[in-house]
């Protein structure tokens, strides 16, 4: 294990260490990477060994997995030393954690401990070519951590221990492997525990996404693999017409629509190449969530779950959130699994069917768009084959950690670390939006508003288009009645919203109606006749108002167009319905420059 070996870390695990050590009296415990995937519960349980000066940590990637990308710069991220593989199988750490199979685990010198990376282990999956004997060609792939083709090497368990969150996992255990059932350990599922512990503050996830009181978040979720939802190898692939349907069927002031996909999608294919597939969805206001950081936060906002058989769309379930499978990947799940019982029994995506429709009716009535369930405890069902004890990971991994290793648990309680806020990240549409407006009443407008639509909406209604000033094509913009933009009032860049509102009525001319929002959510706008007006919400909710400015602007645009006086507005102001809320809405007028 000489420390000079090219590659080899030398400090605080190589060979001759000793004297630089600053503190040397320590075991060690190696996490055990196998891609970016398995990563996040390692990530989960790291923390349980905080601030203990016994304790040296370390990371590992064993290499076995085709999705490398991004696991480095993870490993990084962590701030623990990163061991090469070669130099791992050479150590004698006191324990090791993994929370895959992957690799030459049987090599690892030392404690071994395995978690699950998912809700469980309810996939089939065919074993890699590390020594594992392998089934017959015609027979089925075997259940993936619960075989004897992944858990065993030469008859012998790979691993000390095996965590499971459920005896139902510990019985598929017995009835597939049962020369590992001893290694079983009931602990409970930390990634679930912290999802639950966050869930008050569910509200706050929603305002980082961007969503405004009354509108539903949509959630997309994928897993990876040909059969999933983003996948082109299922029964029928569906998300070239999902994608559009999202962001044009939806009126995008009742819907707001995010995607979580699994990394192995996100480093299999590239971020970049992922961005590139999705670019007319996500110009339409799709939302791509970081699959490490952030999808949680995102799974706890939501009001429905557009997923298929993967972890994340359970997790939903287990949530209480109602879910449309729009692809099962039921051949590659355990059919006695709860994953696998699940699909059978979820509803399903139906090509024909509005997808408003389909989503409005899967809503419970008594449920108002972002309302919590009706209590923070997961309700029956999919909740109770996640973890049999909920809130207790935390004590009982450590509890088991300690055991390996020998030593006395910390006097502090365990805990798991709560999930991060995330950054505010509002929706930016910058595709065309085609919107329909109707006026009921005096002084309201009503305004649905569609991004991208491939055919005219079916709301009835006079209709206008409103274009963001950075479109994609800028031809859009000679055919806008309203062009609109987002920024600064101070930026330079843009002269100020007067200055910015007088530049673009000027280069063009069938533009009826220019509009600045500001960071405060107020709207500066100039029409054609030469009024420069600011509409502001009345009565915000919030640091936001409930009601995207631009769509106030095009409710404006939509009073004026039907030669109505801006006077009736400036004296009483404006209402604006939307799909999500009606607000009462300042028009003011402003000294023309």
């Amino acid at each position: 294990m000489g420390g000079g070996r090219a590659g080899w870390l030398r400090v605080p695990v190589g060979e001759g260490s000793d004297p630089w050590r600053t503190r040397g009296e320590w075991r060690l415990v190696l996490f055990v990477v196998h891609n970016v995937t398995s990563a996040t519960r390692l990530l989960d349980v790291l923390p349980l060994f905080r601030d203990d000066l016994r304790v040296q940590m370390a990371v590992t990637c064993t290499g076995s997995s085709p999705f490398q990308a991004g696991v480095a710069e993870l490993m990084a991220e962590t701030g623990l030393a990163v061991v090469p593989w070669e130099q791992a199988l050479a150590l004698a750490p006191e324990l090791s954690i993994s929370a895959s199979f992957g690799g030459e685990l049987s090599q690892l010198k030392g404690k071994l401990t395995v978690l699950s990376h998912g809700v469980g282990y309810n996939k089939r999956l065919a074993t890699p070519d590390t020594g594992h004997l392998s089934p017959e060609p015609a027979a089925p792939p075997p259940v993936f951590g619960l075989s004897p083709e992944w858990l065993l090497a030469d008859g012998i368990p790979v691993a000390d221990a095996l965590v499971f969150s459920h005896p139902e996992q510990v019985e598929r255990l017995r009835a597939g492997c049962p020369e590992a059932a001893h290694t079983a350990v009931l602990a409970g599922d930390p990634c679930f525990d912290r999802i639950r512990a966050a869930v008050e503050y569910r509200d706050r996830f929603r305002r980082a996404l961007g969503v405004r009181p009354g509108q539903r978040l949509v959630l997309l979720n994928s897993t990876w693999n040909p059969d999933s939802l983003f996948g082109d190898r299922g029964a029928e692939d569906v998300l070239p017409s999902l994608l559009p349907r999202l962001t044009s069927e939806l009126p995008v002031d009742g819907y707001r629509p995010v995607a979580v996909l699994h990394p192995n999608i996100w480093h299999g294919h590239g971020p970049g190449q992922v961005r590139a597939w999705l670019d007319r969805a996500r110009r339409g206001g799709l939302a791509l969530v970081d699959p490490v950081t952030g999808w949680r936060q995102a799974l706890i906002a939501a009001d429905v779950i557009i997923g298929d058989g993967g972890s994340v769309t359970y997790y939903g379930a287990a949530l209480g959130t109602p879910v449309l499978l729009g692809s099962t990947s039921a051949g590659a799940l355990d059919a006695e699994s709860p994953v696998g019982t699940f699909v059978r029994h979820a509803p399903r995506l139906s090509p024909h069917i509005p997808l408003r429709t389909q989503l409005d009716a899967l809503l419970a009535p008594e449920r108002g768009p972002g309302a919590a369930p009706p209590d923070t405890s997961p309700e029956p069902g999919p909740a109770e084959l996640v973890s049999s004890v909920p809130g207790e990971a935390a004590v009982l991994l450590r509890r088991h950690f300690y055991g390996q290793l020998g030593l006395p648990e910390p006097a502090a309680p365990a805990r798991l670390d709560p999930l991060p806020l995330p950054p505010y990240e509002p929706p930016v549409r910058t595709a065309p939006l085609r919107v329909v407006t109707r006026l009921p009443g005096a002084g309201e407008v009503e305004v649905d508003r569609y991004a991208d639509p491939r055919s005219e909406p079916a709301a009835e209604g006079d209709a206008h288009t409103a274009v963001h000033e950075d479109t994609l094509d800028p031809g859009q913009l000679d055919l806008a009645d309203v062009i609109f933009r987002y920024g600064a009032a101070d930026d330079p860049r843009f002269g100020g919203p007067g200055a910015w509102t007088r530049e673009v009525l000027a280069r063009h001319p069938y533009c009826s109606l220019a509009a600045f929002i500001t960071e405060d959510g107020a709207c500066t706008v100039r029409t054609r006749a030469g009024e420069l007006l600011r509409l502001a919400d009345r009565s915000p909710d919030g640091p936001l108002p409930a009601v995207d400015p631009a769509a106030c602007a095009s409710a404006l645009h939509a009073w004026l167009a039907l030669g109505k006086d801006v006077a009736e507005l400036t004296a009483g102001g404006m209402t604006v319905r939307t799909a999500a809320t009606v607000r009462r809405v300042s028009v003011t007028p402003l000294p023309v420059r």
